[in-house]
């Protein structure tokens, strides 16, 4: 267990700064001091800190740094055969072994840096000296620098499907079972969500966090964090592409890539940070892909989850199959939106072949966040992308994975069959979704990333269906411009709302804490 954590030297997280999509980041330093406003860890590592960057010691903003290249991608055509079946998932698993002292490494072998060999005299620092002898004198010192233009050719995938092995045994159609339309009502406004402090709780993922998951689990970058309770005292924790020691900031990427991994916490104390006491592994220190994907852009580029719930002994994971990333920014193209199911606690995960939204013509419900609540799981859902609105459906809970068991909630009826006619349940659109229902208080919570103004929402109701109250700002761009996510611990009350947030440049998960006032 490491123990908790955090530290922002006199720096108030509300007036904090982050930096600019443009500057991004650079490798945490080794001493703290240098950068007081980095959290140090127990073990003194540095981390990142999702708040925008405080003005520089001379009083001024940090200016971002000007590229000495600027490129120019270029597309061209690069065919892939795309075998089709896809292989079987590999299911292995290892369990973990876990040093009693939180600071020790448990597989420096694995996840320490390999010390490069020293360059020879003279051979390093001339290519950046290129164009730049005139620029030392006082004459030069004031211009700003020009920088380069270059091409850069990037490859298109273009899959082409061949005939692949048996891939996964076919699994069994479940009965047609039609639920007959049944009118509803929505319950009575309620007056909006009133947020009051906001805090940074800690950095829960990469480097320098509270749970050093890139020293234990090679989980360097990653986002999300989709929290569900697994159980009495125990919470399940997913998290979206995910990278390992080769992973850089800003942004996702990397070469030891997973689509997903999944941890498990038994932290209930939530005030100081959250422990993740394991991660599913498949080799030594090394999370799992849980929910596996293709990896193949234009055909299934990566499997996202997006929520997650436990009916018995059974966990359940919705996901969306990404077909491909948008040029435009916050957009993606999905193939579907689907079920996974485990029963050994989320060790090993099945697509289940038949619970399936098929993206045809923007269907919505390709993003989704379940929630059962008494005889029903209830699913909000949005199309792919981050520029639709949020429909409902609900289903009998002994019948998750068949979708014609699914009424979809259409101008006051629970209607079946026909997901396209699902009305939208709040105004504007809206993205990753998240969903809980407070049975102490009896009320409805809904968080989600509002894409025009860039905040996170949060909102209430009675009942799933609404009438939902208005949006109260959770997460404010001013303090946070990088922020996305916003998903509910279940733990929380309605005095206390536990929540992570995802930051693009240092692309990693933070414990979030808000006051409400019921």
């Amino acid at each position: 267990m490491v123990e908790k954590s955090w530290s922002v030297a006199g720096v108030p997280l509300c007036v904090a700064a982050v930096v600019a999509a443009t500057i991004g980041f650079t490798a945490a330093p080794a001493a703290a001091e240098t950068t007081p406003w980095l959290p140090v860890n127990a073990c003194g590592e540095t981390g990142f800190n999702p708040a925008k960057e405080p003005p520089s010691p001379g009083g001024g903003p940090l200016l971002p740094p000007i590229p000495p290249t600027v490129s120019i991608p270029i597309p061209y055509p690069d065919f892939v055969p795309v075998p089709v079946p896809g292989p079987t998932a590999d299911q292995t698993r290892v369990a973990q072994d876990l040093p009693a002292d939180p600071c020790a490494d448990p597989c420096p072998d694995l996840t320490d840096p390999v010390d490069e060999p020293e360059a020879e005299p003279g051979s390093s620092g001339s290519a950046g000296s290129s164009g730049s002898a005139g620029s030392s004198g006082s004459s030069g010192s004031s211009a700003l620098p020009i920088p380069k233009i270059s091409i850069d050719p990037r490859p298109e995938t273009i899959p082409i499907p061949v005939p692949g092995g048996p891939g996964p045994e076919p699994q069994p159609a479940p009965p047609v079972q039609i639920n007959p339309a049944e009118r509803g009502s929505v319950t009575a406004p309620v007056a909006k969500p009133e947020v009051g402090d906001v805090r940074l709780v800690s950095q829960l993922t990469g480097r320098g966090s509270e749970n050093r998951t890139d020293k234990r689990w090679q989980v360097d970058g990653t986002d999300l964090g989709i929290t569900w309770e697994t159980k009495p005292g125990e919470v399940a924790v997913a998290f979206g592409d995910t990278f390992g020691k080769d992973w850089a900031p800003p942004g996702a990427f990397g070469e030891d890539w997973r689509s997903n991994v999944l941890g498990h916490s038994t932290d209930t104390d939530l005030s100081d940070g959250m422990t993740i006491d394991s991660m599913v592994q498949d080799s030594r220190c090394h999370a799992a892909e849980i929910i596996d994907s293709r990896h193949i852009n234009n055909f299934e580029t990566t499997t996202i989850p997006t929520s997650g719930f436990a009916i018995g002994d059974r966990q359940y994971l919705s996901y969306m199959s990404v077909k491909r990333w948008s040029m435009v920014p916050g957009m993606w193209y999905t193939n579907y939106g689907g079920i996974a199911y485990s029963d050994d606690n989320g060790q090993t995960w099945t697509k289940d072949q038949h619970a399936k939204w098929d993206n045809i013509f923007g269907a919505r419900f390709q993003v989704s966040a379940m929630v059962p609540q008494g005889d029903y799981v209830y699913m909000f859902g949005t199309p792919n992308g981050r520029i639709g609105t949020i429909g409902l459906a609900r289903v009998p809970v002994d019948q998750v994975l068949n979708t014609t068991s699914y009424q979809y909630w259409s101008d006051g009826t629970w209607t079946p069959v026909s997901q396209h006619l699902a009305t939208p349940i709040v105004g504007g659109v809206a993205s990753e979704l998240s969903v809980r229902y407070d049975a102490a208080a009896g009320t409805w919570l809904m968080s989600y990333l509002e894409p025009v103004g860039g905040s996170i929402i949060l909102r209430r109701s009675s009942s799933p269906q609404g009438v939902w109250s208005d949006g109260a700002t959770l997460v404010d761009t001013a303090d946070y411009p990088m922020a996305y996510g916003g998903f509910m611990h279940p733990w929380s009350t309605d005095k206390d709302l536990y929540f992570t947030i995802s930051e693009w440049d240092s692309y990693n998960v933070y414990l979030m804490h808000a006051s409400l006032h019921p």
